[in-house]
């Protein structure tokens, strides 16, 4: 997969708690059917073995379909199920230390909430970014809000793709217009919706309305 050809313009994160289906395989199938573009798999609370063998199912979805698959966070799983990369936050292995297990034909990507942590992303090898969270999100505890001015500053830091993330749905993304970004990362906009096809074809529209 050539990493430079990638498009981010809807990147999906599975999430089994919200899902409107049965399970995470048919959320995917069914969000790539409307336009999702690439896919990161999330799984918190499933064992390594339970992730691992989730991820090799998945990539029998999304590899025939030339979807990029990312693992978020776990390292370990990317490289047993042979996924296309990570994603890492800035609390999990450094993206220098990723890239140098990874090698160069993996995608890495990074949470960054500021112009300094995005530059510093770059540096080390990663390949887009996750910025974020853009609006107030039920799917992370965790996040720092990020402006409008603030993703200006990322964009001049940076010449790498990155998309935004945190409560982005079809209406409130017309805000961000302007704003340089290369796409949307979506958890409940889609898979929560009762259908997941038509929420990706719509988010996918509006995403790139505003790109």
């Amino acid at each position: 997969m050539d990493k430079k050809m990638i498009d981010y313009t809807l990147y999906l994160v599975t999430d089994r708690e919200l899902m409107s289906c049965d399970t995470i395989e048919e959320s995917v199938e069914r969000a790539i059917a409307g336009g999702a573009s690439v896919v990161q798999l999330r799984e918190k609370n499933a064992t390594s073995r339970e992730f691992y063998e989730l991820a090799v199912r998945v990539k029998k979805i999304t590899a025939p379909r030339g979807v990029p698959l990312i693992i978020n966070d776990r390292i370990d799983i990317c490289l047993a199920a042979d996924t296309n990369g990570v994603h890492l936050g800035q609390k999990d292995i450094p993206c220098d230390i990723a890239r140098r297990i990874l090698g160069s034909e993996k995608i890495i990507g990074v949470s960054a909430a500021t112009p300094e942590e995005a530059a510093k992303a770059e540096r080390d090898g990663a390949d887009y970014l996750g910025v974020g969270a853009v609006f107030s999100t039920s799917t992370k505890t965790d996040t720092r809000p990020v402006t409008p001015e603030i993703i200006r500053g990322i964009r001049a830091a940076v010449t790498i793709p990155f998309v935004v993330i945190g409560g982005i749905n079809s209406e409130n993304i017309e805000t961000l217009k302007g704003l340089g970004i290369n796409g949307a990362a979506v958890v409940s906009a889609v898979v929560a919706q009762p259908d997941i096809e038509t929420a990706a074809r719509t988010m996918r529209a509006a995403v790139e309305k505003i790109k």
